[in-house]
């Protein structure tokens, strides 16, 4: 096979917008087709106490994944089983509690009838997921969704393309009518995403990243500026809470109250702290999200923020820095 040199770019373009063609035209016609069956299937996925367990060989293996993918991190217990595997083993993780999804565009295939019949066998419902309306294993599902298109976008009509997306389509709008019927929210999908920005975002409170302990710059209101300074070096804040005899903050000195105390005053190494420190700072609550503390930050102008319980009494502290080392923001 040796590549055409006659292609233009134009060629190649053209190429492309006829994929994309076909393919829309294939879910449009997909769209106008969904009926009761549809509703059917998501009634029995979300009437499931067990998992929903998504198996296809091949192509349709590879869709069978990442639609099962989509419903596990939507709300609904999911995983892929592989055809092939499951008729040598993997069978054995299939109760009767839980649900199997099966895609084949053409509906036939002997392991996945085999996994089919087991499936039947346990009393396990089946949704079938095929362009063939009169398969074996549209004929064998408790439901079936017609995943049919008039063409490939392949030009040799052999290559799955447009099925291959009709059924990732179908997967994507099952997920989702599950998600809205379960009113899975923002919070419930970070739940399942920790790791993402999202989940950081949404989990991320105040007290996970904020510090406490020997990591607080602490000095009493009488304490003289220079060692305050060398408080604040030493902690690397950019300032140092200032706090009474209970540990209550009455005020907080920045690099800001420097400069303005030395405009002020001229020589400060006999002044204490109390007399250029700010007073009343800002505090949070320690379960605040850390992004709207973040935000709370912003709209202050401010690089740090306390932390204090319901008694106002300090907790910890939150910089700005925190906030970024955390990719909360």
């Amino acid at each position: 096979m040796t590549p055409s040199s006659s292609l233009t770019s134009d060629d190649i373009l053209a190429s492309a917008r006829r994929t994309f063609d076909t393919e829309i035209a294939g879910l449009n016609a997909l769209a106008l087709r969904l009926n009761s069956s549809f509703v059917q299937a998501v009634q029995l996925i979300l009437a499931c106490q067990g998992r929903v367990v998504v198996t296809g060989l091949g192509k349709s293996g590879h869709i069978a994944r990442k639609i099962s993918a989509t419903l596990a991190s939507t709300g609904t217990p999911s995983f892929f089983m592989h055809t092939a595997e499951a008729i040598h083993g993997d069978l054995g993780m299939l109760t009767h509690q839980d649900l199997v999804i099966g895609i084949s565009y053409s509906g036939t295939g002997n392991e996945l009838m085999t996994v089919v019949s087991i499936a039947k066998r346990l009393g396990t419902p089946v949704i079938g997921m095929t362009g063939n309306s009169d398969s074996e294993l549209a004929n064998s599902s408790d439901v079936h969704l017609d995943v049919h298109v008039e063409h490939e976008a392949c030009p040799l009509d052999l290559a799955p393309t447009a099925s291959t997306t009709a059924s990732l389509v179908m997967g994507d709008a099952l997920a989702v009518a599950c998600l809205e019927a379960r009113g899975f929210s923002r919070e419930d999908f970070a739940r399942s995403h920790p790791g993402g920005a999202l989940g950081r975002r949404l989990l991320t409170r105040v007290r996970d990243i904020m510090r406490h302990g020997d990591a607080l710059p602490l000095v009493g209101p009488d304490t003289l500026v220079p060692d305050a300074l060398a408080e604040m070096s030493a902690k690397g804040m950019g300032m140092t809470i200032v706090i009474d005899a209970r540990r209550m903050p009455i005020g907080i000195f920045t690099d800001g109250d420097l400069r303005r105390l030395i405009a002020r005053c001229g020589d400060i190494r006999t002044l204490p702290v109390s007399e250029g420190m700010t007073r009343q700072p800002r505090t949070i609550s320690p379960d605040t999200l850390a992004i709207e503390a973040a935000a709370l930050m912003d709209t202050g102008r401010i690089n740090q923020i306390l932390t204090v319980d319901n008694n106002g009494l300090l907790l910890g502290a939150l910089h700005m820095h925190d906030l970024l080392a955390a990719k909360v923001i």
